[in-house]
């Protein structure tokens, strides 16, 4: 078929109009792709993207934050610590930073103070804060601190055997100590025999004393609390050790016994060993609790509820978290079985394992806040060194102290971790892999061959 000149300049004309259009979409989408950046985070558990605490914080700060990293000159690391960085600017464009050679910028550096490679400061309004990690933690940490008016002060009551701050053994917190630290609380511990609590004191904490409370240093705790302290209150199993008046004040009532779950089912997709051991798995409606995905783990518990003629009183009760329905709380201690006997005084299940009490408090000198606010819980080991790595426990009690704080808005970042980097098999998985790869695939590749071979001599 001859094609005349006509034709052939029509079809030469389309193939020119059809590259042109081809780069005009494709210089077109690299004009939006400068403009606004979308990305898409398909992680498991959206390791590239911003946490909703990250976010939430983000939107509470008032005014630009200015970011200085100093680094070598390296193309890669700097591409990186960039995508890092952009993740907050997207939610805050008044977020600003720049990447600093200190060797080229001496003057900068010099008046940052800069001492070594990857020291980054964050700096809002007057304050600054100084970091070497830029991970999504290390950032909303600083950028929390910075965001606090002043330092809260938590104290930890001492004296009768509580759990300290300060000691790294497995029933202390000095994990726990470490996170508020980063997060702007300063922890003290205070002896209540040698001062009474000081004026500034955001956050008093009785952690499971384990000996007698002496009635003047109740005195001291009840006026703390008549004068608007806030409370963070943990007794495991046991004696009250002398805190019965603060149960009767506050109008709550700890169960005798220890909050057992026996769902063997449970146990073994948790891996818990003991019935005592008791996982939360859903969490009622609560500032606390509302960004916590994940379960958390009481172990040697016991029940906390308000009393019902306190309910009509000015403290407004919520549960904070609750063991499952099936749990009851065993009155006769822990034998090697264990058995719901309601005729023995056990209590049936769900059984409250944290209660939170509130109150108006206008018009106290003492307070920032518009309420008073307590925490009343029926373990310590939650926040223990050994424990609090457990699920969502340390989640969990960093929102407790941010909503004791009265920083509602300010949650814990948590570092997000690959969960699909350790790979557990048993023994029957390892031979059955181990079959494939020896025996199998070898197999296989030579009944491949000899089917080739064949087929090639027939030919």
């Amino acid at each position: 078929m001859r094609i005349s000149r006509k034709i052939r300049f029509q079809l030469h004309l389309q193939k020119l109009l059809f590259v042109i259009l081809i780069l005009a979409i494709a210089g077109m989408l690299g004009w939006l792709s400068n403009k606004h950046a979308f990305t898409f985070d398909w992680t498991s558990n959206k390791r590239n993207t911003l946490s909703s605490s990250s976010i939430g914080l983000l939107e509470t700060l008032d005014g630009p934050v200015n970011v200085h990293v100093y680094l070598k000159e390296n193309q890669t690391v700097s591409t990186a610590v960039e995508e890092i960085l952009r993740r907050y600017q997207r939610v805050k464009p008044d977020f600003n930073f720049r990447l600093i050679n200190p060797d080229i910028d001496f003057d900068t550096a010099q008046q940052d103070e800069v001492e070594r490679y990857g020291q980054v400061i964050i700096q809002h309004k007057d304050k600054k804060e100084r970091i070497t990690s830029l991970s999504e933690q290390a950032i909303s940490n600083a950028l929390l601190r910075l965001s606090r008016s002043s330092d809260l002060k938590v104290a930890f009551l001492k004296g009768h055997g509580e759990r300290s701050p300060q000691s790294d053994d497995n029933t202390s917190y000095s994990k726990l100590a470490n996170e508020l630290t980063n997060k702007g609380f300063t922890i003290e511990s205070h002896n209540l025999l040698l001062s009474p609590l000081p004026s500034d004191t955001a956050v008093l904490v009785i952690a499971a004393p384990a000996r007698e409370i002496l009635e003047g240093e109740l005195d001291h705790i009840i006026a703390f609390i008549e004068d608007g302290g806030n409370l963070l209150w943990m007794m495991d199993p046991g004696e009250l050790q002398g805190t019965e008046a603060l149960a009767e004040m506050l109008g709550i009532s700890f169960h005798p016994g220890i909050i057992v779950d026996n769902n063997a089912n449970l146990r073994k997709t948790l891996r818990i060993q003991h019935p005592a051991m008791v996982p939360v798995l859903d969490y009622h409606q609560h500032a606390i609790t509302e960004k916590l995905q994940y379960n958390t783990l009481f172990p040697i518990s016991r029940g906390v509820e308000q009393l019902q003629q306190q309910q009509a009183s000015s403290w407004s009760a919520s549960i904070i978290a609750q063991s499952l329905p099936r749990s009851w709380s065993e009155a006769g201690g822990l034998a090697a079985e264990v058995a719901f006997e309601p005729e023995n005084g056990d209590v049936e299940g769900p059984v409250t394992l944290i209660l939170a009490l509130e109150r108006a408090i206008d018009g106290k000198e003492k307070a920032d806040k518009a309420s008073q606010r307590i925490i009343v819980a029926g373990d310590s080991d939650f926040l223990a060194n050994s424990y609090i790595g457990a699920g969502a426990n340390l989640s969990l009690g960093l929102g407790i102290f941010n909503w004791l704080a009265g920083d509602d808005d300010l949650i814990a970042v948590e570092s997000k971790n690959a969960p699909d980097t350790k790979l557990e098999l048993d023994d029957i998985e390892i031979m059955l892999i181990g079959a494939g790869f020896f025996i199998v695939l070898p197999l296989v590749l030579i009944l491949a061959g000899a089917f080739i071979w064949m087929k090639r001599r027939k030919r």
